[in-house]
C-alpha cells in the first residue's frame, strides 16, 4: 500500500509502503469500544467514597424520647434514614480496571489506524521536528497542512522542540511509537505518523 510522504512544509518529499496487515485491515469497531472502555476504565481514581452507618462517629444516645413525640421511634442518629447518617450502598474505593487479552487490544489499535487510513485522515511525514520550540512557528506550518485536531505519533523519541512547540497547541498531541493507543487516535480528527513511527509500529504489530 503506497502512501506520500510530505515534510511539515507540506511539500512531498517521497512515498513509503505501507503493511497492509497494519494499515489496511478490516475495521473492527467492536473491539475499538471494548479497548477504548478498557483504557478509560484503567485511568479511573476509584477513590469516590461515603461513610456507612459504623463508621459515622458521634453520640450513641437516642435522637429523642421513645414515646410522647408523635414520631417514629429511633434508637440512634447515625441510621441511614436520618440526616448525617450512614450511606446505604454508597461507593467505597475500589479498582475499575479489568482485563482484556493482548491479541485484542493489538487488533483494536491496528483497526484504528486502518480506520484512519480508509478515511483519508491517515499522513505521514518525514520527521517532527523544529530547530526551536516555537509555537507561533509551528502554528504557521499547522494552518498550512490543515490538520486540525491531530494526534502525531513519532519513533522511539519524540523531538523535544517539537513537542515543547505542540504542548501550547488545543488539539494536538504529540506520542512516542510506545504510547500510541486507540482512544487518542480516534479523539483526534487526524493520524500523523512520522516514518521512524511507521518503521516502530510495523515493528511493535507485527
Amino acid at each position: 500500500m503506497k502512501q506520500d510522504i510530505i515534510s511539515l512544509a507540506n511539500k512531498k518529499v517521497g512515498d513509503i509502503d505501507l503493511d497492509e496487515a497494519i494499515f489496511g485491515i478490516d475495521v473492527r469497531g467492536d473491539l475499538m469500544a471494548r479497548t477504548v472502555n478498557w483504557q478509560l476504565a484503567k485511568r479511573r481514581a476509584g477513590t469516590h467514597k461515603t461513610k456507612g452507618r459504623s463508621e459515622v462517629n458521634g453520640t450513641k444516645a437516642k435522637p429523642f424520647k421513645q414515646k410522647g413525640t408523635g414520631r417514629a421511634r429511633q434508637g440512634s442518629k447515625y441510621v441511614t434514614q436520618m440526616r448525617g447518617g450512614g450511606v446505604v450502598f454508597g461507593p467505597l474505593v475500589r479498582d475499575h480496571s479489568n482485563s482484556l487479552p493482548k491479541k485484542v487490544r493489538r487488533l483494536a489499535l491496528k483497526s484504528a489506524i486502518s480506520a484512519k487510513q480508509k478515511e483519508g485522515k491517515l499522513v505521514i511525514i518525514d520527521t517532527a521536528a523544529m530547530k526551536a520550540p516555537k509555537t507561533r512557528d509551528l502554528v504557521k506550518q499547522l494552518d498550512k497542512l490543515g490538520w486540525g485536531r491531530a494526534l502525531v505519533i513519532d519513533g522511539e523519541q519524540v523531538d523535544v522542540n517539537f513537542a515543547k512547540a505542540a504542548a501550547n497547541i488545543i488539539g494536538i498531541d504529540v506520542l512516542p511509537s510506545g504510547g500510541a493507543n486507540v482512544y487518542d487516535i480516534l479523539r483526534r480528527d487526524t493520524l500523523v505518523i512520522t516514518q521512524a513511527g511507521v518503521d516502530k509500529l510495523t515493528e511493535r504489530l507485527k
